[in-house]
């Protein structure tokens, strides 16, 4: 599996603006051809829309490639209750048919309520998909250490999926730690912060009324951790520019923030998310840079320290 993945989020259209199913496959199509073999997606972003797209470029190429999906935030409303055998059942069919497949190599509970992950009734659910032969393996995407540290108490939980990037260093403290004792995988989601990593953005920038990044600063419609990393629009600025000198010459910021994550032991994977094929393959060049020196390294945990932890650290 590759360092670099692909998350398929932005490509499903919902919570960023739209999406153009052309520009999509180019980008998909520009991922494999970089050598980006891992692509994260969920039956819920555009409805599934993502997932089609995905199972379109399994179908116009011959390379073989993991995709992970996830299951559970269709329940409406999103309970504790409603994770059931039966309903995260019938969510991998969908997903099975929308992904044209006939086994799920890696499924996730998409980030479900806390109560979830101390129900061992659901994960023994998961081990019977297993069983049937519908999923290869299973993980979880979580919101907090918490919920990351009591699922890989499973013993058949394969993955975790988890914020990660440098404004949310709080999985380094333990998490990290126990997923190596244990083996279990590390997807780094969020890595550049809904685009705050990149660089790119600024106090003028706007976005679209239906992108989250103007309606869910604050929680709105989902977990505030989700939208910029939960750090405050304009904390998230200040502590961007304090990061850009650490960038190397010839290099964009996103990429060092990708790099400086694979730096990590414990990261098996980091998915970017992307719909432009120039900003795919921009992301897939951070894994040829040299890693961080250690004094960066220290660099960048100090300005977390001084601008970030005090606001969020408690949080997720």
């Amino acid at each position: 599996m590759s360092e670099i993945g692909f998350g398929a989020w932005g490509i499903g259209g919902g919570a960023w603006g739209g999406a153009d199913d052309a520009e999509s496959m180019a980008a998909l199509h520009a991922a494999l051809d970089a050598g980006i073999t891992f692509f994260d997606t969920a039956d819920v972003y555009g409805d599934g829309r993502s997932e089609r797209l995905i199972s379109r470029l399994r179908r116009e190429r011959s390379e073989p490639f993991r995709v992970a999906t996830k299951a559970g935030r269709r329940l409406s409303p999103h309970v504790a209750a409603g994770y059931t055998a039966a309903n995260i059942e019938a969510f991998v069919d969908r997903s099975l048919a929308n992904l044209g497949v006939e086994r799920i190599d890696l499924l996730q509970l998409h980030c479900p309520p806390t109560e979830v992950y101390y129900r061992p009734e659901m994960f023994a659910a998961l081990d019977d998909l297993m069983a049937a032969g519908k999923i290869a393996f299973y993980g979880v995407s979580v919101e907090k250490v918490e919920e990351a540290l009591k699922a890989i108490e499973y013993p058949n939980v394969q993955s975790v999926q988890i914020i990660f990037n440098a404004f949310r260093l709080r999985p380094t403290e333990l998490f990290f730690k126990q997923a190596l004792r244990r083996q279990v995988a590390v997807i780094a989601r969020v890595p550049l912060a809904s685009g705050m990593l990149s660089g790119c953005l600024t106090r003028e920038t706007t976005f679209p009324d239906d992108d989250h990044r103007a309606f869910n600063r604050e929680g709105a419609a989902f977990d505030k951790g989700e939208t910029f990393s939960g750090v405050p629009y304009e904390t998230a600025l200040a502590a961007v520019e304090r990061l850009k000198p650490f960038v190397p010459a010839g290099s964009t910021l996103a990429q060092f923030a990708l790099r400086w994550i694979l730096a990590f032991e414990a990261v098996t994977c980091v998915i970017p998310g992307a719909r432009s094929a120039a900003r795919v393959i921009e992301n897939a060049r951070a894994a040829d840079l040299p890693p961080p020196a250690p004094e960066t390294m220290g660099a960048v945990q100090g300005v977390y320290d001084s601008l970030v932890r005090p606001l969020i650290h408690h949080r997720w």
